[in-house]
Order: structure tokens, then sequence, then C-alpha cells
């Protein structure tokens, strides 16, 4: 499945109610005095973090977000019903920003709840107003209006293990055959110019854009891709055996990785050597021996073969289960 990881919308708050003038009425009693209730609070807005990776596409079509008015004040002194709160749902690892004053909440952990508007104050009824010397006051407030902000959502994607690579290494075709993800696949550089997204055993696998020399610096799809590199667990790093230059592919992609952040070279990693099918037993000895220098595990795996994509889903999951980062 394509992910959404970027998307802007409107919020409101709820005004406030407003205020009433009312007139408390009583039998053999001319005047009992005022009895304008207050308006009620507007409902607030509030983001709240979810383990669904898909919920910014549902709300790609949603243009305003709000949330519900405060009702006027009535008589017998009773105050209006607050609005409703609107709470909206995004995936863990966001970051909402506030494009008129620039704040920035970050959501870390299932659950968590951060206000991002405030509802308006309710308005005040003629009782409020009543004193000795205004025993019949006619003055009442209406409700604040809410507050309203246009938001920018950017997804920092957490997954258990990303596919990284030059493009057309594979990792698409090997995202299908561990997951059966069906992210999109052609012979061609940058299929994947959205990060694509599988479980395996309830571990969840993400399929990064290709990555190319000077990504660091926003070449290619840049740090698009980087930005997402930053919060999975393991790399998975995959190296076509098409490549003449298996050392400098992974130099390559190891480069650019600590240009952008050095943290991410210290990752756990594991490297896969993707259609083996294509080449003889002593290309891929020689591809096995050169990059085992790195000190990382070699797997070589065959799409074709689904011996070879166990191993390499029973590496993973071993690997995932003991928390390595």
């Amino acid at each position: 499945m394509a992910l959404i990881d970027e998307i802007t919308f409107e919020a409101r708050a709820g005004d406030g109610g407003a205020g009433v003038v009312r007139w408390r009425h009583e039998k053999n009693k001319e005047f009992a005095g005022a009895a304008g209730g207050n308006g009620g609070q507007g409902g607030d807005v509030y983001v709240r973090a979810v383990r669904d990776v898909n919920v910014l596409a549902r709300h790609k079509s949603v243009k305003i977000f709000r949330a519900g008015r405060g009702a006027d004040g009535a008589n017998w002194s009773r105050q209006g019903k607050a609005g409703d709160d609107c709470t909206i749902d995004l995936p863990i690892g966001s970051i909402i920003r506030n494009l008129s004053t620039g704040r920035t909440i970050e959501l870390l952990e299932e659950g968590q709840v951060s206000k991002i508007l405030h509802g308006g104050s309710g308005g005040l009824g003629n009782e409020y107003f009543k004193a000795s010397t205004n025993v019949k006051p006619e003055q009442s407030t209406g409700g604040q209006a809410g507050e309203q902000a246009m938001f920018e959502v950017e997804l920092d994607l957490i997954a258990d293990a990303g596919l990284v690579g030059l493009p057309n290494a594979g990792k698409s075709t090997l995202l299908n055959a561990l997951t059966n993800a069906r992210a999109k696949v052609g012979a061609y550089a940058f299929t994947t110019l959205d990060p694509h997204l599988g479980a395996i055993h309830g571990y969840i696998l993400a399929d990064l854009p290709g990555l190319i020399e000077g990504a660091a610096e926003g070449k290619g799809l840049g740090t698009k891709f980087l930005r997402h590199v930053k919060r999975t667990r393991m790399l998975v790093h995959v190296i076509s055996l098409e490549h003449e230059r298996m050392m400098e592919a992974y130099r390559t992609i190891r480069d650019e990785l600590t240009k952008f952040d050095p943290a991410l070279a210290l990752k756990d990693e594991l490297i896969v050597l993707s259609k083996a099918d294509l080449v003889d037993d002593a290309r891929l000895a020689r591809a096995r021996q050169e990059l085992e220098k790195t000190g990382r595990t070699v797997i070589e795996v065959s799409v074709l073969d689904d011996a070879s994509t166990k191993r390499l889903a029973d590496e993973l999951l071993r690997r995932l289960a003991v928390g390595r980062a």
C-alpha cells in the first residue's frame, strides 16, 4: 500500500455560546430578578496518536475539522451546554505544525492526546451583571470565537525495519515476497516515490524510496527518503547482484546515511543480495566475500526461490524479536 506521509488541513475550534437576558418570574411577584444564564464553552480540537499509518490517506479529502459551538445560555440561570470537542486521529510519528504560530507537536506514543486549538469562552448572561446599583441588568455578552488555523502534518515513519538501497535494487519486489504488500514494481529507477508498507508476523516493514549519491543534499528523492529512515529499528540494505561494483553500491548508501544523521550509521543492518537468480555461483561468492568485509551478515535471495525468501524472513524475525536496534 502506498503511504500518504504529508497532509495540510484547516481546523476550527467551536465558538462560545452567547449569554442571554432573561428574568425570573415567580407567583405574586412583579419582578424577581435577572436570571439569564451564561453561554457554553466552545469545543476544543485535539490530535491523538493511533497505530494506523493509513489514517492520513483517509484525511486527504477532509478540508476542515470543526469542533462544536457552545449552546446559548437559558432562563433560570442555566448555562449553555459546552460544544463537542473534535479529535483528529493521526499516525504515531506525526509532526503537527501550526502554520500561523509555528508551534509544533510530535506524537510519539500510541494514545497520546494533545490540544491544538482552544474553544471560545461562553458569553455572560444578565444575571452576572446584577448588583445593588444595577438590579435590572439588560446587559449580556456574546461568546468568544474559537481558535482556527491551518496545520501541516508530516509523518516520520516509525517502522520495525526499513528496506534501503539504490533505485531498482529490488526492494519493492522483496517487500511483496515477504509480506504480500503489493508495492508497485517496475524495471526503472524511482518506481517507489513514497514509502510502501507490509507486515510480517506483526512487524512493519517499509520499502523506502531509492537513494542516490547526494541525497543528503536533496538530490533525487533526497531528504524525503532519509527522514523515514531515522525511526526504523533496523536497516535491510538491499543490493542488486546486477550491480558491477558491489562495495561502491554499499558505500554510496552508507555515506548518505552518515551525512544526513551519523546516528543512522549505528543502526543494526542486514545486507541482502537481491536477484540471485540472475548470476552464477562464482559471481555470487565474490559478492558475498566482498561485502562480508563490512562485518555485517549477508544473505542472498531470489524471489523465485521460496527457500531463500524464508531464510531472509527467519533472520529478520530473529533480529526483530530480540529488539536489536
